[in-house]
């Protein structure tokens, strides 16, 4: 037999049915949770006009909050997408804005491609056509001067004869012109043409003939002549008045201390002021110029200018002038300077021996060379320059 146990009450309902009489007597039993247990009846022991459980109201709440919470969200959700929609609407825009700038650049970059292949195709054309020209200069050029290097050698060896007939005859330079003729037979010579053999035979004959022209150290006579233009301040000028003494005697020019002798004393200042004006000196020897006081400084001058005339004329080969201007200088320096002063004589001696020597030269007045050179040009190069010409004509007609 199974034992039923009945379960204790807890104490606090315990302690609310004895506190509230009125609960026993309404028949009402208190259940183990404290909630109001019906009555045998059947009859709720809650009264109708009761207010509604704690429990109830937070599960409103709740609902209530659910419901907010849900709206919110819902709010949220739509303006977030709205949002999204004109993120988007900007992402399209600014994608079809960068997908037409992407084409204009493409546009563009295609553009100049094809002006650089324009450019480039152009580059080659007028490449192209240069090379061709090189091509015809060069043919041409290789119709003018012909297969062989000789013509230029020959050209070459016509220039160097006539610049050494100008340097001869105008410059009369003749180690310059010898030169240029050596020059000249060295170039033929690289010809290797015996037909050529009279052409540098005459060469070796003119070179010869400036070889036996006397060489004058021209450089050396214009030093010495500068050398004397800074002697002409050592010259010690003539003493002319060396007999200084009266050719008549004047007597006794005192005068008298005598009131009564004043006719002799005025004739005395008279005589005396007529012999201190003008003065009558004997001369014995020859009569040599006067120079007046201080015009030593203008003679000097002179005898430098003539010096420098002499200078001048020897680069230029005028023998006369050269001449002349030593001769002038000699008879100055003889005529108004002491010859027995030692640095006057030193000066006379180089004088004179500049005088003897001769600022000329004996050079030939024709080149033997020469006109053989140029009846050669005239047969060979001059020839061979017209025949492109000829051709062009043919071809022209």
């Amino acid at each position: 037999m199974t034992e039923h146990t009945t379960p204790t009450m807890p104490q606090e309902n315990v302690t609310g049915t004895a506190d509230n009489p009125g609960a026993s007597r309404s028949g009402a039993m208190a259940s183990p949770l404290g909630e109001a247990q019906p009555a045998p009846g059947g009859k709720s022991a809650r009264p109708g006009g009761a207010k509604p459980t704690i429990g109830i109201i937070l599960a409103i709440i709740a609902i209530i909050l659910a419901l907010l919470l849900a709206a919110a969200l819902y709010f949220y959700t739509v303006r977030q997408g709205k949002a999204q929609a004109a993120a988007g609407q900007q992402l399209q825009s600014r994608l079809s804005e960068l997908q037409q700038a992407q084409q204009q650049q493409q546009q563009q970059f295609q553009t100049a491609l094809q002006q650089q292949g324009q450019a480039l195709t152009a580059a080659r054309q007028q490449a192209a056509d240069q090379t061709r020209q090189l091509g015809e200069l060069r043919e041409k050029v290789a119709t003018i001067s012909g297969s062989e290097a000789n013509t230029w050698l020959l050209a070459q060896a016509d220039f160097l004869i006539k610049l050494a007939g100008r340097k001869l005859w105008s410059d009369q330079d003749v180690l310059t012109a010898g030169a240029l003729l050596k020059s000249a037979d060295a170039s033929l010579a690289d010809m290797n043409d015996p037909s050529l053999m009279p052409v540098r035979r005459a060469i070796t004959d003119d070179i010869a003939g400036l070889s036996a022209v006397s060489q004058i150290d021209f450089d050396g006579i214009i030093l010495k002549v500068n050398q004397l233009s800074n002697q002409v301040d050592n010259l010690r000028l003539a003493d002319n008045d060396s007999d200084e003494a009266p050719m008549d005697g004047v007597g006794d020019s005192k005068l008298s201390g005598s009131v009564r002798e004043w006719r002799q004393n005025l004739s005395k200042s008279w005589h005396n002021f007529i012999n201190d004006f003008i003065t009558i000196r004997r001369r014995d020897t020859g009569a040599e110029p006067l120079l007046a006081p201080n015009q030593d400084i203008y003679l000097r001058e002179n005898i430098r200018s003539r010096l420098l005339i002499a200078a001048q004329a020897v680069p230029r080969h005028q023998n006369e002038v050269y001449q002349q201007s030593l001769e002038t200088v000699s008879t100055w320096v003889r005529a108004y300077f002491d010859t027995d002063d030692a640095s006057t004589r030193a000066f006379l001696a180089d004088v004179d021996a500049l005088s003897q020597q001769s600022v000329s030269l004996n050079v030939p007045d024709q080149l033997h060379s020469q006109p053989l050179m140029e009846k050669l040009m005239q047969t060979r190069v001059r020839n061979l320059l017209a025949q492109p010409t000829a051709a062009a004509a043919s071809q022209g007609e």
